[in-house]
C-alpha cells in the first residue's frame, strides 16, 4: 500500500483532530484517513457557514 499524498500541514491538523500522534497517523489504513480527512472538511465548513 502507498502512502496517502497530504502536505505536512494536512497531516498535522489532521493529526489533531483525530487527536492521535502524528507517527500513527502514518501508519493507519487509507480507507480510514480518508473518511477522517472527510469528516474534518465537513465539520470546518459547517463551522464557516455558522459564522
Amino acid at each position: 500500500m502507498r502512502r496517502m499524498p497530504f502536505s505536512a500541514e494536512t497531516a498535522v491538523k489532521l493529526a489533531e483532530y483525530m487527536k492521535v500522534p502524528l507517527e500513527h497517523l502514518m501508519h493507519m489504513p487509507q480507507h480510514i484517513l480518508l473518511q477522517k480527512l472527510a469528516e474534518m472538511a465537513k465539520s470546518q465548513s459547517s463551522e464557516e457557514k455558522q459564522e
